[in-house]
């Protein structure tokens, strides 16, 4: 004889407990950090060209200007909308060796999946103990701020840049480098498919062969590249 539940019956449903756990990765650069934040005034750019603006036309380039839109503030962004360069550096070479920076978490975790995917620890199509790309991406997490906190004093740099490759479309650029930087970043995983030594080998994997910021080794630079600690 069969029964069937009634409406007034609760259906009960045990679902396990994720068992997440943490642990710190201190990341230390090896070679300088170049930022490159998007600015207010390239996102206005950005917004007119969708809306079929007509633009303003260029500006007066001001080095210590584009240097401070660089960098990712943690401190009180200056505003330097009615300052000469000469000023903004004034005002800058003041307040920075006090005021604090980061820089987007993410970038940490793509090089360490996009690493860890081309030096064949992570595999397409995982079997037999191996570690796919897309389960290590949801089996851990960096947590806190969308921002790190970078350890380290940032410093104005020119490069040479070309857009599109094109030589008559070169020109200069200023951007803010951390010559010598470090990092913690705060890991939650879950331990059931990927362990503590598998994302620390992926971080060390990712500092090594890919990097974070312009011109990292994944861009065909060398700049941005970390061990841990």
């Amino acid at each position: 004889m069969t029964t069937k539940q009634t409406q007034d019956e609760k259906l009960v449903i045990n679902i396990p407990p994720l068992e997440l756990q943490t642990f710190t990765l201190k990341i230390v650069g090896d070679t300088p950090l170049i930022c490159h934040a998007w600015s207010h005034k390239a996102k206005q750019m950005i917004l007119q060209k969708q809306l079929k603006k007509a633009s303003i036309g260029r500006e007066t380039r001001r080095p210590w200007v584009e240097f401070a839109e660089s960098l990712y503030w943690l401190s009180e962004k200056p505003n330097l909308d009615d300052f000469t360069d000469e000023q903004a550096r004034d005002v800058l070479q003041d307040i920075i060796p006090h005021s604090k920076f980061g820089f987007p978490a993410v970038a940490f975790k793509a090089a360490a999946l996009d690493a860890g995917f081309q030096q064949g620890i992570l595999v397409r199509n995982a079997g037999s103990g191996d570690l796919a790309k897309t389960t290590a991406r949801g089996a851990f997490h960096i947590i806190g701020d969308e921002l790190t906190v970078i350890d380290g004093i940032p410093t104005i740099r020119e490069d040479t840049v070309r857009i599109g490759g094109a030589v008559k479309n070169a020109g200069l650029c200023y951007r803010g480098e951390f010559k010598t930087w470090s990092t913690e970043l705060l890991i939650r995983y879950n331990p059931r498919p990927i362990t503590p030594e598998q994302i620390a080998n992926l971080f060390r994997l990712g500092g090594f062969a890919n990097g974070v910021g312009e011109w990292r080794p994944a861009r065909n630079g060398n700049f941005g590249t970390f061990h841990i600690e």
